[in-house]
């Protein structure tokens, strides 16, 4: 795509993806205030806070933060004697009376604040799962819906400098035509599960930019910059990677958007050397500064390129839970420590499954050199025909693009997990593909298909999706849900596409310290023998190009109620929610190795 059909493609689509303004890029990289710690909370599972009797938006809600102004006057409500839950957190891990609930929780948080000349102020927040309200000092900022993606409102001239109360009612409920929709196979975390921050900008700012090498060239740096505010058009912009020598001269459009191209000779990001540049973004009196990581990602064939090389992804699932901890993972640590195992079962590559991962992850990946499968969580049975539904998710799918498109771990934007073949699910996902190639052409696009079998013992994958996609993605799980793991030894599989092929599940569950024979359901001896069987029938399949077992570590899930063995937790990590390897592990990790050193 030309440079001038990319800004059209942004403009378009950040316009239509967000009732507010585009998302703030770089917030971590930005003067900010965070309002991380304890916040007051007040229950609500009838949303009285919020609809009058006649259910109406209440004019008087808990966001009025009221006061009575004498002994006879009648509030029933009190921020200031509820009880405190932390932010970033769930609210399901930090109280037990509030594990399976689902409905709303308000929030509030109180705060000073003395705003400088020539500045502007937005409160940030990473994610709220899953219907969000905000209220700023009694006065509505806005609404965002979806648990996973990061949302701002500005706020510049509804801040004071003293007593500010910041109020957010979320609700987690489950909807039938919702983004997730109503059946998943996770904990249905709430709450405000990133962190949130004030974020002060200069009147004119760097909103957003996008800085990866131009598709199919490796040697040449391009992408935007979009600036905001009132001296945002004919603006100089000033880009820089002072380690590579190069520094340029834009100048912004009428719209305050600035096409850029680079000649460049850079040290390529790959996971063997996961190289990082400083790259500065000056505008006016706004710079802007991060790492960035620079490589191309294409394919040929059923091969996948990396800078131009073939590779093969071995990978792992995650999802976005702490094992130790408990609850969603959300800050740097946790992310290291996820990684940091994959790293250690030999992976150069992680699907993070199933919705956008909280921003350390990606970050992390860039850091140590993996490979990362992106999603939304198009999952299951969606109503693919509501156009509520679709604008839902294209709006999630925007804002994820527009938070890691500067990520070089990133190389896959999934838009789809087991969704069912059918023409309305079809044209749903071939508008989601469209979108994301406008947002971003430089990545892969993937999700993870269907398939049927041809016969007893042959595996087809062709899903009519795949035409659309770069990358096709199938989950299976044969030795599990699909007869015993000795299966696999005669099943071959047909590709029908002419592309690479990731196995984006497979696997059986498992807990850890259960012993027993190898055809005994539950027990590590169990799931060590799929994996054997598995992994034997990977080998054949001749489009294969990468994988990503279910799954690192348990993780808890509604559906898995079975007493002793499952306890609420889908048991099929190779490392427990404790952090022990199950023997399963070692089986990877010794096939990983031995692709290692076949240079794959």
């Amino acid at each position: 795509m030309k440079i001038a059909a990319l800004c059209a493609a942004f403009l378009f689509c950040t316009a239509t993806a967000r009732a507010q303004s585009p998302l703030l890029a770089n917030v971590g990289g930005r003067h900010s205030l965070s309002l991380d710690g304890r916040w007051q909370t007040i229950i609500d599972p009838y949303e009285n806070g919020f609809y009058d009797y006649r259910y109406q938006e209440s004019p008087n809600g808990y966001f009025k933060n009221a006061k009575p102004k004498s002994p006879s006057d009648l509030v029933e409500y009190d921020f200031d004697n509820s009880p405190l839950l932390y932010v970033p957190g769930d609210w399901n891990s930090q109280d037990e009376r509030l594990l399976f609930y689902e409905g709303t929780v308000w929030y509030k948080k109180s705060f000073d604040y003395t705003r400088r000349p020539g500045t502007r102020l937005f409160v940030h927040f990473g994610a709220a799962n899953y219907d969000t309200f905000v209220y700023l000092n009694g006065e509505k900022l806005g609404r965002h819906e979806g648990g996973f993606t990061p949302f701002d409102f500005e706020v510049t001239n509804l801040v004071r400098e003293r007593d500010n109360f910041l109020v957010v009612k979320v609700d987690n409920k489950r909807r039938r035509d919702a983004v997730p929709t109503l059946n998943t196979d996770w904990w249905n975390y709430g709450g405000l599960t990133r962190s949130v921050a004030l974020v002060e900008v200069p009147d004119t700012f760097v909103r957003d930019y996008f800085v990866q090498l131009k598709k199919g060239s490796r040697e040449e740096v391009a992408g935007w910059v979009k600036l905001d505010g009132p001296a945002s058009a004919n603006q100089t912009v000033n880009v820089e990677i002072p380690e590579a020598k190069i520094k340029q001269t834009f100048r912004t459009d009428a719209d305050g958007l600035a096409p850029l191209s680079l000649k460049a000779r850079l040290d390529l990001w790959s996971p063997e050397n996961p190289k990082l540049y400083r790259v500065v973004v000056n505008a006016g009196s706004d710079t802007v500064e991060e790492r960035v990581g620079f490589r191309s990602i294409e394919t040929r064939g059923t091969d996948i390129l990396l800078n131009g090389r073939p590779v093969f992804l071995r990978g792992i699932s995650i999802h976005e839970e702490s094992p130790l901890r408990g609850g969603r993972a959300f800050n740097d640590a946790d992310a290291r420590m996820l990684l940091t195992w994959a790293k250690e079962l030999g992976c150069n590559f992680v699907r993070l499954a199933h919705y956008p991962h909280n921003e350390q992850m990606t970050r992390v990946a860039d850091e140590l050199g993996l490979m990362v499968w992106s999603e939304v969580p198009v999952y299951w049975t969606i109503l693919w025909d509501d156009p509520g539904t679709f604008a839902n998710a294209k709006n999630q799918l925007g804002e994820m693009i527009a938070r890691d498109r500067n990520r070089a771990s990133v190389v896959l934007w999934s838009v789809a997990n087991e969704t069912p073949v059918g023409e309305a699910r079809n044209r749903f996902l071939r508008g989601l593909v469209e979108h994301a190639r406008a947002l971003d052409p430089t990545r892969l696009l993937t999700a993870a298909n269907e398939r049927h079998y041809e016969g007893p013992d042959t595996q087809v994958v062709d899903d009519p999706l795949g035409e659309s996609l770069d990358v096709l993605g199938c989950n299976e799980y044969v030795g599990w849900y699909d007869g015993p793991p000795e299966k696999a030894d005669r099943l071959t599989w047909k590709v029908t596409l002419g592309k690479p092929l990731v196995i984006s599940e497979f696997g059986g569950d498992a807990l850890f310290g259960n012993h027993g024979d190898k055809g005994q359901r539950w027990t590590e001896e169990y799931q060590r023998d799929l994996y054997e069987h598995q992994l034997k029938m990977l080998r054949r399949i001749p489009a294969l190009r990468g994988m990503s077992p279910w799954i690192l570590t348990d993780f808890r899930s509604p559906r898995r109620p079975l007493p002793r063995i499952q306890d609420f937790y889908n048991r099929k990590g190779l490392i427990s929610n404790r952090g022990e390897r199950k023997q399963a592990f070692y089986v990877l990790q010794s096939f990983y190795q031995e692709l290692a050193r076949e240079g794959k």
